[in-house]
């Protein structure tokens, strides 16, 4: 079985894998919602407690077996072998709704490349006369009919929900966006297509990039009016939220969720590492470098 050519490329896969729009998107409005602060409690708590060791356990048994997520049930419990097939059905089905979520983005970067961004106004052949621009204007008046112009180039440009007359006539294909989800899949396939061999180049790209791009977002909010405003939003601890078992269980979900535990990629990631690697140390260095991002990328939202 091949093997990582530097111990940076595993663990740069590991967290290029745990680091993603969980951390970005959803940590930061689960904190905000389930008590600000006061959610650190229940977060780090269910991070020690459940997720770092599941994630432990994946590296460990990956590196034992050095096998994928469907032949290691053979080593482990025949019987349940059918939980690997399991494993790689839900990896197709993530991985279709997220290459979709990057072709989306893939056509906002080409779109962005206008003298005047499109989601900036209200002056497009898609808009409709609810579209009301708050931008550069201090007295707007905001209805229940009110759109913003960034809802609509998302909703009648980038999809066309309004060609669509429900579940069952979905419209026609958006040539732009297929071409778009055909991209990132190409990208895709040549960056695992001679497995570690490769994809261990690309994550010093698709693991770092983030960061700087989470940089450059947090020095440019911090320079904005009303920024340290945010923060406190962000932040301020209500201490009442943590007898509410709803708090302790978006916790667990959201840890389990940013670590991914159970998805089979850390098995096969592990796998490629040698017998005698130190896998707790590495599981330690991931976890912290994930709840981290977690928490920074609050900062860059709010």
């Amino acid at each position: 079985r091949d093997k990582w050519s530097k111990k940076m490329d595993f663990l740069l896969s590991v967290v290029g894998f745990a680091v993603d729009l969980g951390n970005v998107w959803r940590f930061p409005y689960i904190c905000y919602q389930n008590g600000g602060g006061a959610f650190l409690i229940p977060y780090t708590l269910m991070a020690v407690f459940g997720g770092v060791p599941l994630f432990y356990m994946e590296l460990a048994l990956g590196q034992f077996h050095r096998t994928g997520a469907i032949p290691i049930w053979k080593h482990i419990c025949p019987i349940f072998k059918g939980i690997g097939f399991a494993i790689c059905i839900i990896g197709l089905y993530v991985s279709f709704y997220y290459n979709t979520i990057i072709a989306w983005a893939l056509y906002y970067f080409y779109s962005s490349f206008s003298g005047t961004l499109p989601w900036a106004s209200c002056d497009n052949p898609w808009n409709t006369p609810n579209c009301t621009n708050y931008f550069g204007r201090s007295n707007v008046t905001w209805t229940n009919f009110s759109r913003s112009p960034a809802e609509e180039f998302y909703t009648r440009k980038v999809l066309e929900i309004q060609k669509s007359g429900g579940l069952y006539d979905v419209g026609g294909i958006r040539w732009q966006l297929l071409l778009c989800l055909f991209l990132i899949f190409s990208i895709v396939y040549f960056s695992l297509w001679k497995g570690v061999k490769t994809s261990g180049k690309v994550v010093w790209v698709t693991a770092t990039l983030p960061y700087l791009v989470l940089l450059v977002l947090l020095v440019r909010g911090a320079t904005l009016p009303g920024a340290w405003r945010g923060v406190v939003f962000y932040l301020r601890p209500d201490w009442g939220k943590l007898l509410s078992t709803a708090v302790w269980v978006d916790a667990a979900a959201q840890i389990f969720f940013s670590l991914g535990p159970g998805f089979g990629v850390l098995l096969a990631l592990a796998s490629y590492n040698h017998f005698h690697n130190n896998c707790y140390r590495d599981a330690l260095i991931a976890s912290a470098v994930n709840c981290l991002t977690s928490f920074l990328s609050g900062f860059v939202i709010f």
